[in-house]
């Protein structure tokens, strides 16, 4: 048990809410800046919120479910993983609820979305497919890890490619939101901007540690479901950055950064999974994989394509004024949760 909670329940629940407090306020700061350096910079909000945005805000989960595959607790750090991209995407239909205008994907729908929603599910296929394959190791660490590095960065590659050289665009509407720079920061500099990021991010990945301390205490102090804790619990704590990060974003306008800090952050927060089998020392972590995990990596798949498909419909307003896709991606997290809550027991047995 971690020595910074040794024993206590009630101190490891306290640290756990000051943590998942300290990661919601720190994530609501990120937005303002990553807006503008998207801006200053020039990369645009759909790779900054995707590439450093969404690598960032992910510093909590991938510290913990590192931190969590260190110690030998792989369900832990996969459950983190997995639950924490599940969350994101009902963050971002918590995001669309606060943009009134119009359908969020109808409004913020660019190639680079789409582009990084289609890297996601390529992510997500390629984890399935290492908890299949034979168990080969090379020091401690599966071929599937070195794989998805380059297909996270190869697809990158494309997703800039397809800002820079579009081969379509999407039709521009009345409610159609344009990545356009806007200098309204500009007596701070472009320098003081990345020291404030960066250390905005060390406090992130500083909390992250802590939080998988109180949740390893919790798990052995309460008896919790290992699952339960990393699917629904930590994964949501941890994912407090992308949901404050997305509104905040929406109210600024940058409509693209919120979308595309999802999406994109959702295929880094696949790297996860690299990360951990790294960190873990006792053979392959992919297969770890049970029958629960697999089962949260079709419903990631599942949101994701439904996201893709809203992307490209575009649908103005839907019901109870959100688009279709929203009210799927609630659907398919709500089925998510009550198989784990009530069906853990007949689909957590190992391969």
């Amino acid at each position: 048990m971690s020595s910074l909670f040794e024993g206590s329940l009630a101190t490891s629940v306290l640290g756990f809410a000051i943590c998942a407090v300290a990661i919601g306020y720190l994530g609501t700061l990120l937005a303002t800046t990553a807006d503008q350096l998207a801006d200053r910079t020039g990369v645009g909000e759909a790779l900054m919120g995707g590439m450093v945005l969404g690598a960032v805000t992910s510093i909590s989960g991938s510290v913990l479910s590192v931190s969590a595959a260190y110690s030998g607790q792989a369900h832990l750090a996969l459950g983190n993983a997995l639950g924490g991209i599940g969350a994101q995407m009902l963050f971002l239909v918590v995001a669309d609820t606060c943009y009134r205008r119009a359908n969020l994907e109808h409004a913020a729908a660019s190639v680079e979305n789409i582009m990084q929603g289609g890297l996601l599910v390529c992510m997500l296929a390629v984890l399935l497919m290492a908890s299949y394959s034979p168990p080969w190791t090379l020091w401690g660490v599966h071929p599937a890890t070195p794989l998805l590095f380059v297909a996270y960065f190869g697809g990158m590659v494309l997703v800039n490619r397809s800002k820079t050289e579009p081969m379509w665009k999407p039709v521009s509407t009345a409610e159609t939101r344009v990545d356009e720079p806007e200098h309204d920061n500009e007596e701070l500099g472009l320098l003081r901007l990345w020291i404030r990021f960066l250390i905005l991010g060390l406090a992130l990945g500083i909390a992250g540690w802590v939080l998988q301390k109180a949740a390893s205490s919790i798990v052995e102090l309460s008896g919790l479901d290992v699952f339960i804790m990393g699917i629904l619990l930590t994964s949501v704590a941890t994912s407090l950055p992308e949901l404050v990060t997305s509104i905040a974003a929406v109210r600024r306008g940058a409509l693209t950064l919120a979308v595309s800090g999802i999406l994109g952050g959702n295929a880094y927060d696949s790297l996860f999974a690299a990360f951990s089998d790294i960190a873990y020392r006792d053979g392959s972590i992919y297969h770890k994989m049970t029958p629960t995990l697999s089962f949260w990596i079709a419903i990631n798949i599942a949101m994701s394509g439904v996201l893709i498909m809203g992307l490209l419909l575009r649908e103005r307003k839907g019901m109870v004024r959100i688009g279709f896709e929203s009210v799927s991606v609630g659907v398919l997290y709500v089925i998510g949760v009550l198989v784990l809550v009530f069906g853990v027991g007949e689909i957590s047995v190992a391969k």
